[in-house]
């Protein structure tokens, strides 16, 4: 931790929210300021790597000035009157919750810049990919940084648009009907979701989240309580995304471009997890211990299906897609977020956030690596990926088939790698939930959950089977091992993801005096 003025962490918190989106207009400037290449696509491109670069080296800025000792201080706080006569505010603030969302999502946006400027996606005019990827960003650290409600609505859809044309414009076979049903999904969980926001702003008197957290529902009848919940809770849930209300997700991972997939597996499943943690759980406490159990249920069946439908996409002739895999395999992983948020206890809740950055950093990971192999195959077809390797990625890439198996194993929660600690506190916290919860229920979705875990390591190995072992004829062709770009985009996340599960204290310590006083009613 190093010494910082309260001025500067505002300002610093104040920058990374509305540095990208400045960015983002110098994008579409004839020429970004300061910034030459080879040519104009080149110099955006670099202008990207540049602004997501600055981000990120204020977030870690931001990261080493925040006051560790308090946690569950809203720490870098901004709060200004923005629309008087609605009470809303430009409230801005960090605490033990936030900070590591808001360094994943400055950190994975950067690696996706640096990513594009050596391998842009097929697709129009890198001006306009560049000033999208930087709206994208500066929507996402606005949802992780704002303190007022409906200023959380509005960064919660800022990002629904530059995501819609990433997909629709840069994406592959079945963008367009992929982006549409994304945007539809989305939308219309968001117009329910508006509707609950605004109940709650109404009958409390207030949008300000920390006020709302500290009254801990008191403001507001059991009844209200139960609406407000059902209503934010689809919207969130559509974005989680949670079972049945995924069914945009494989497509748009299919579709999406590389750097896409990254960022919408790595931090926007985040918001929705993120709204349930930081409005749900302190705002109408009671009104969520009603849905806590169907939660868990919806939680647990998204669980094994997303687990059944990796199986069945993994076997041999399946014709499984890499891409789609994965997709399904992150409905199965917020899973086991939304258990431990249902079990409204700290150990639940902390396994939960913990499982949020372990996700993005693995999921980011191996979605880098599948669009590395589409580039040197042309297929992220499992089948056409068996037979292009010869089930010899470890002879032919020996660097990249590593890199696979180890992102494999992260993701079906090997000890020691940073998959493990989020799903065992979430089931941990199953076996214990809140008073007032049902034990015996939540018993059966903890025993669910772990046998769920048993079928992800099932699925993963098999793919790893199929794509990396096999004996390397003599004669075969190699494939081009990992590049050096590659190499930079990829290390900070396979650091992270070894880093977070040896010192999982290293985000505990944040999140659980956070987390235990706003179970207990609020933030200071």
């Amino acid at each position: 931790m190093i010494d910082i003025s309260e001025s500067v962490m505002q300002f610093l918190l104040a920058f990374i929210v509305v540095g990208p989106l400045l960015g983002a207009v110098a994008a579409l400037l004839p020429a970004p300021p300061g910034l030459k290449g080879k040519s104009p696509e080149q110099a955006v491109l670099r202008h990207g790597v540049t602004v997501t670069g600055t981000v990120l080296i204020a977030a870690i800025v931001l990261a080493l000035g925040f006051d560790h000792d308090q946690p569950s201080k809203m720490q870098a706080s901004t709060d200004i009157s923005w629309i008087p006569a609605l009470d809303v505010r430009i409230h801005l603030g960090i605490d033990g919750i936030s900070l590591p969302l808001l360094v994943l999502t400055a950190l994975l946006t950067f690696l996706c810049a640096l990513y594009s400027y050596f391998k842009m996606p097929a697709g129009p005019t890198p001006k306009a990919f560049v000033a999208l990827l930087l709206v994208l960003e500066s929507g996402t650290l606005a949802t992780f940084a704002v303190l007022d409600l409906l200023l959380f609505f509005l960064a919660f859809e800022m990002v629904l648009i530059p995501m819609y044309f990433l997909i629709a414009r840069w994406g592959g076979e079945g963008r367009s009907q992929a982006a549409w049903r994304f945007i539809l999904y989305t939308l219309l969980g968001s117009v329910v979701m508006l509707l609950g926001l605004l109940l709650i702003g109404i009958k409390a008197g207030t949008f300000d989240m920390m006020a709302l957290a500290t009254d801990n529902g008191r403001s507001l009848t059991t009844s209200v309580q139960v609406i407000a919940v059902l209503a934010i809770g689809i919207g969130l849930a559509v974005k989680t995304p949670m079972w049945p209300l995924h069914s945009w997700l494989p497509d748009a991972h299919t579709a999406a471009p590389t750097v896409g997939s990254v960022l919408l597996a790595g931090v926007l499943l985040k918001m929705g997890t993120y709204g349930f943690v930081r409005i749900l759980l302190p705002i109408a406490p009671d009104g969520f211990r009603t849905f806590a159990p169907y939660l868990a249920a919806l939680a647990v069946v998204g669980i094994i299906y997303g687990s059944l439908a990796c199986l069945a996409l993994a076997k041999q002739g399946a014709k499984g897609d890499l891409k789609r895999l994965i997709a399904y395999s992150s409905v199965g992983h917020m899973g086991f977020v939304l258990l431990g948020i249902s079990t409204m206890t700290p150990t639940g809740v902390n396994g939960a956030l913990f499982a949020n950055i372990a996700h993005g950093l693995i999921t980011g990971l191996l979605f880098f690596l599948v669009g590395a192999l589409k580039d040197r195959t042309g297929t992220t077809d499992l089948d056409t990926l068996a037979e292009e390797t010869g089930a010899a990625l470890y002879g032919k890439a020996p660097r990249l088939g590593g890199l696979l198996a180890f992102a494999a194993v992260a993701s079906l929660g090997l000890p020691g790698l940073a998959g493990f600690w989020g799903e065992m506190l979430a089931l941990f916290g199953a076996f214990q939930p809140a008073a007032g919860l049902n034990r015996a229920a939540f018993l059966t979705f903890m025993a669910i959950g772990a046998f769920g875990t048993l079928l992800t390591a099932a699925y993963l190995l098999i793919v790893v089977r199929r794509v990396c072992m096999g004996a390397l004829p003599h004669d075969a062709p190699r494939l081009t091992d990992v590049r050096s770009y590659e190499f930079a985009a990829w290390t900070p996340l396979v650091v992270l993801t070894v880093v977070a599960g040896l010192w999982p204290k290293a985000l505990l310590g944040l999140s659980d005096p956070a987390v235990q006083q706003l179970l207990a009613g609020g933030t200071r």
